[in-house]
């Protein structure tokens, strides 16, 4: 297990097929070890899609999610800042030879048969971030709570006004190359870190596509949806980083990281 956010070396790896770009899961979880098993093992088991590794962020855990993932064949970074963004940008640094990271939840509501569905568009040359949309697809009965489900659509209905892309979730079963992601400088590192991701890949001309994909009651109580003011604050502050960035220009060394990765 990799203690700290800072330690970024070790890593469980996978054979990778000839030809196959370097494809790392990262697995952002807290107080996740009744599902971590069954997120880690079902990726491990997605044959289509070759990864080079899964990487759970153990985001301050009381229970064992760290070992249990560890044991399930991923491996484990640690990010003692609690919240989202913080988890999910330590498992993309700790992804340091990825070309692609692929970004889903470690409570088992995403499918990860659907991993291959996520990651196609990229592989085709035919977008630049790809994310899950539960919308389109199929969402099990009270997986998502009537706030949620609202949410998401008003979230969704302001980008496609602001930004001009064709947004119907903001699923968290995404993938990205890296280095894009890391060029767009991300900052809400709490709720606001897929909104952020968004609105930014907008702004830069990152060609947004989404698929449909499956979406399960979690096991365990939510740490957000459970809770009315965990629900309050992260719509909140969803709503306000979709306009916060409207006007983003990412800086001159970002851009020009973008732009060779055209």
């Amino acid at each position: 297990m990799n203690d700290g956010a800072n330690d970024r070396g070790a890593r469980a790896e996978t054979p990778i097929a000839d030809g196959w770009p370097r494809i790392v899961a990262v697995v952002p979880a807290l107080n996740e070890a009744p599902s971590i098993r069954k997120v880690v093992e079902g990726l491990l088991r997605q044959a289509d899609v070759p990864l080079a590794a899964v990487l759970v962020v153990d985001n301050g855990s009381s229970d064992n999610t760290g070992a249990i993932a560890e044991a399930a064949g991923a491996a484990v970074v640690v990010e003692p800042r609690r919240g989202y963004g913080y988890a999910c940008l330590a498992g993309v640094l700790a992804a340091e030879d990825a070309e692609i990271v692929v970004l889903l939840d470690g409570d088992a509501a995403d499918d990860p048969g659907d991993l291959s569905r996520v990651v196609q568009p990229l592989l085709d040359g035919r977008a630049d971030l790809v994310v899950g949309s539960r919308a389109l697809g199929a969402r099990e009965p009270g997986s998502m709570t009537p706030h949620q489900v609202f949410g998401n659509w008003l979230a969704a209905m302001i980008m496609r006004t602001l930004y001009g892309i064709a947004v119907s979730d903001l699923g968290p079963f995404r993938a990205i190359r890296r280095d894009e992601l890391l060029a767009l400088e991300m900052r809400e590192l709490t709720y606001g870190w897929s909104v952020e991701m968004m609105v930014k890949a907008a702004r830069v001309g990152l060609r947004y596509h989404e698929v449909p994909v499956s979406y399960r009651r979690r096991i365990g109580v939510s740490k957000v949806a459970g809770t009315v003011s965990g629900s309050v604050r992260a719509g909140w502050c969803i709503l306000s980083t979709t306009f916060k960035y409207w006007r983003w220009s990412p800086t001159r060394a970002a851009a020009a990281t973008l732009a060779a990765a055209r």
